[in-house]
């Protein structure tokens, strides 16, 4: 069989349960799902949102970013958006030659200044360009001819990428920028295109990896950025951090994650009010066949504390996915459910198995999956409600990666019947087949708590894409 990493790994053994409390959360509906889009800006003009997307163009399990334009979506109810089209490519620049990564737009003076970061043809990895338009729209054109930040700048970061330009009330515009060599900042000058003194490193902006973006609300500067330390997100992944000053330029205090990790590695944030109501725009592996390479943009509600601080905003499960067949009707316990595992390995998420997603198929692990490889024989995961419910009927989509998970030999469903686990009665077979919703139904209990216990082929671990208690 074929093994899921190179290196065999020593299985870690869990003797407790394991909580659904770790790992990527459920996902939002994306803005579209007729092309995978990345590194989301916002801007608000008028009666209308415009956000501005990277364009992810990798193939089907490829492994590097491939992305050659960036593209405009609006929207007026923060709902429904329209593709606008590619409105900037790596063709504006012709001194560019690859790599179309996070880019952001500023009005000022009644033009429309688009920063992003682009491969250069000369010397240094990546350097941040500026184009101009007329509209919010475009069309664009390179408004300096050369780089505005390159290697070349004194106290540029070696990987100069994302770019937020902010104006402050008295006109003043400022960039800030960076990888996790560390976050740059610098003043730039009415003209747009130059800067105005030093490139500094701010204080305080501490844990910072990349995709920084800066607001000011009620007289205090915001900074959001993606932090990948151990405090917020698996080992690869990135959760948003953020902080405040009293100065555009700081020092900055860390105030805490305003978002959890995504599934995708990267995350990425934009802030914005819109007719009244702030939202989180950003990206993840959501959309059907989606992934690292293959991300998605989309956006949650974000709320205020009374004291200036943000909640942590709840990633919402959309109407996304499909092609796997479609899941059973009836009201899914499970999406108010706490979730546990006798085992869940730490490379998947248990969390994936209640967030509503409709996988293309087994393979599809784009939202997440829940796994308990290396383990082998019977793994089992549960469903545990604060009040009883009445349940007659399981759907199971299991999860086949061909690399040490495979579909399970058998599975069969119990229910706590007060002081003990029981087979549920007169249950149906319990399918075990692949990319489609297993349906197993059985006479209707009324239970605080519903297991599923799974029994692996030999020489193979099992795992869950979804699964529903109706």
């Amino acid at each position: 069989m074929r093994r899921r990493w190179t290196t065999a790994l020593a299985a870690i053994a869990l003797t407790a349960l394991v909580p659904a409390t770790a790992g990527p959360a459920q996902a939002a509906a994306p803005i579209t799902t007729a092309i995978y889009t990345a590194d989301p800006a916002a801007l608000v003009v008028g009666n209308t949102l415009y956000l501005y997307t990277g364009h992810d163009e990798a193939p089907a399990g490829g492994t590097n970013f491939v992305m050659r334009d960036w593209h405009v979506f609006t929207s007026t109810d923060a709902s429904t958006f329209t593709d606008q089209g590619a409105k900037m490519s790596l063709a504006t620049f012709p001194w560019a030659g690859a790599d179309a990564w996070a880019g952001e737009v500023e009005p000022h003076n009644g033009k429309y200044y688009w920063y992003a970061p682009v491969n250069g043809n000369g010397p240094g990895w990546m350097d941040i360009g500026v184009a101009v338009g007329n509209s919010p729209t475009g069309p664009f054109t390179d408004a300096k001819g050369g780089p505005l930040i390159s290697d070349s700048t004194p106290g540029s970061s070696p990987l100069n990428i994302d770019p937020t330009v902010f104006t402050d009330d008295d006109g003043q515009v400022y960039m800030y920028w960076g990888s996790y060599y560390g976050v740059r900042a610098a003043r730039l000058n009415s003209d747009m295109i130059s800067l105005n003194g030093p490139v500094v490193t701010p204080q305080g902006v501490s844990n910072f990896w990349e995709a920084p973006w800066m607001f000011k609300r009620n007289g205090t500067y915001y900074l959001a950025y993606a932090a990948n330390d151990s405090g917020c997100s698996a080992p690869g992944y990135a959760c948003v951090r953020y902080a405040t000053a009293s100065n555009p330029m700081g020092p900055w205090t860390q105030r805490g994650v305003v978002l959890d990790q995504v599934t995708s590695t990267t995350n990425h944030p934009a802030i914005i009010e819109f007719n009244g109501q702030w939202y989180m725009v950003y990206h993840n592996a959501g959309a059907p066949g989606g992934g690292n390479f293959r991300r998605s943009v989309t956006l949650d509600k974000l709320y205020w504390n009374a004291d200036g601080t943000m909640q942590k905003v709840v990633q919402t499960t959309g109407p996304i996915g499909g092609g796997g067949g479609q899941p059973p009707s009836g009201t899914n316990h499970a999406l108010t459910a706490t979730a546990s595992t006798s085992y869940v390995s730490p490379w998947e998420t248990l969390g994936a198995i209640k967030d509503g997603y409709v996988p293309s198929g087994s393979a599809d692990h784009s939202h997440g999956a829940y796994g308990n490889w290396s383990h082998q024989g019977t793994e089992w995961i549960e469903y545990q409600w604060p009040t009883a419910r009445t349940l007659g009927k399981v759907a199971t989509y299991w999860f086949d990666d061909d690399q040490g998970i495979d579909l399970p030999a058998s599975c069969q469903v119990q229910y706590w019947n007060g002081s003990a686990y029981v087979n549920v009665p007169g249950q149906s077979s319990c399918g075990v087949a692949g990319s489609t919703y297993n349906v197993t139904t059985f006479t209707p209990v009324s239970t605080t708590r519903l297991r599923l216990n799974i029994t692996s082929r030999p020489g193979y671990s099992t795992g869950v894409l979804e699964w529903m208690a109706l």
